[in-house]
């Protein structure tokens, strides 16, 4: 229970949220004010309960999978990226290179949604609300080239241990050309409108300072580090993935306050977006061939499979849920160490030995089980470094799995930025964090 010593006979105890709609639900912040200026506060965090530790440490690796997808429910193929990068290090196992590929152009996809999604709520926060609606159908593009890559919108569950779930779809290009056409449209609307509109700049522009000392004091990482104008950025600094062979910048602010972190995160959106371009003729050159088999559906094939050994040598049908998924792609998208991967459908359908690899890589007890040890693996996420250390006891259930989620440390901060500041100001502040209960009440 948050307890306050009054600093001044005059002041005035005012309590804000977790109810409150800017506070999402999951925050409380309990203000002492003299008039409409916040002298003191102290901040709640733990309203969702997420407990994805503890649950981590019941379930098998690939069941994990999901669970990361709820951690950034805004970007969440970042968080299965940050997941199987540390088993796959564990494991000592090798990711083919046209699934890093396919990785770094998702999180890339994912950071840009991400951004948009915080960037669009903070200003609506502030009043603009067009800004809202113009971010959110840029959103849409990219959310619909998600859809179309991994079969959903949010929890995608999409980037496993050793690959990726599937291929990208043949319109592929298509569709995130026209997403970055559309969204750097958007981007140019919301900049003319925004930028240097003297109401946004008064609600931003020296709000929410916090120096660089102390934003390393306090663990940040991320759009809110750079825009204190310090250097770091997990990509540049631990390279992982297909990052090293792309080109791109880290946007720094100067001031370390509400307007810098949004015009950082604005940039980023444009760097994601060339990255995407180079990830786009990465994958043209790593294209798999093209099977000219004729199609069989599951069904015809479980059933010829017992008269005919022939079906082995054509290419299945998948339901559209499986597509990408065919044998032929297996070597583009997963680790060839079969032993940790998932079997093709063809080959489950086909033969006993798919089954009984389909059975052993699903049931408790047995699946991936990686040799005793402890390793800590970090990718660059939405809000800063995301990390994930895991200990082995050599089962097929972590040990230990704790995860360093960036929100948590940019929240420790928010009494010290708030303080001095006019109620009103909390809203831009608090919104410029973009605070993420999943991953902060982890």
């Amino acid at each position: 229970m948050i307890k306050i010593k009054k600093e001044s006979d005059n002041s005035f105890i005012l309590n804000i949220g977790p109810s409150h709609p800017a506070m999402h639900g999951t925050i409380r912040i309990v203000v002492e004010t003299e008039g409409e200026k916040v002298i003191n506060s102290d901040v709640e965090i733990g309203y969702l309960h997420r407990g994805f530790e503890k649950t981590a440490e019941h379930k098998s690796y690939p069941k994990i999978i999901p669970y990361t997808d709820r951690l950034n429910y805004t970007s969440p193929l970042i968080n299965n990226h940050g997941f199987a990068l540390a088993v796959e290090t564990l494991l000592g196992i090798e990711v083919p290179e046209r699934a890093k590929i396919i990785r770094v152009a998702m999180d890339e996809i994912a950071r840009i949604t991400d951004h948009l999604i915080d960037v669009a709520a903070m200003i609506n926060e502030t009043g603009a609300i067009t800004v809202l609606l113009y971010m959110m159908e840029a959103r849409e593009y990219f959310w619909d080239v998600i859809d179309s890559t991994t079969g959903a919108r949010v929890t995608t569950s999409y980037i496993r241990i050793g690959g990726v779930k599937a291929d990208v779809p043949e319109n592929f290009r298509e569709l995130t050309e026209k997403a970055i056409k559309e969204t750097r449209r958007i981007l140019r609307e919301v900049d003319g409108l925004i930028s240097k509109n003297s109401i946004f700049l008064k609600r931003t522009k020296g709000i929410g300072v916090l120096s660089k000392e102390d934003a390393l004091s306090y663990g940040f990482t991320g759009p809110l580090l750079r825009a204190t104008g310090i250097f770091y950025d997990v990509r540049k600094f631990s390279p992982y993935a297909v990052y090293p062979k792309v080109e791109f910048e880290v946007p720094l602010g100067e001031n370390g306050d509400v307007y810098d972190r949004y015009k950082v995160r604005m940039q980023e959106m444009e760097q994601s977006m060339k990255i995407i371009e180079q990830c786009l003729d990465l994958l043209d050159e790593t294209a798999p061939e093209r099977v000219s088999n004729r199609d069989v559906d599951a069904a015809e094939a479980l059933s010829k499979s017992k008269f005919d050994k022939g079906v082995k040598t054509e290419r299945i049908k998948l339901s559209p849920n499986l597509e990408g998924m065919e044998r032929e792609s297996y070597d583009g998208i997963y680790s060839k160490n079969r032993r940790f991967v998932p079997p093709p459908k063809q080959t489950v359908y086909n033969s006993i030995e798919g089954i009984i690899h389909q059975f052993l890589y699903v049931m408790d007890g047995y699946g991936i089980r990686p040799p005793k040890g402890e390793v800590y693996a970090a990718v660059e996420g939405g809000n800063g470094e995301l990390g994930f250390y895991l200990v082995s006891d050599g089962s097929d259930i972590p040990y230990k799995l704790h995860v360093r989620a960036p929100s948590f440390h940019l929240m420790s901060s928010l009494s010290e930025m708030i303080k001095g500041h006019y109620i009103a100001d909390i809203i831009p502040i608090f919104g410029s964090i973009n605070m993420i209960g999943g991953e902060t009440d982890r």
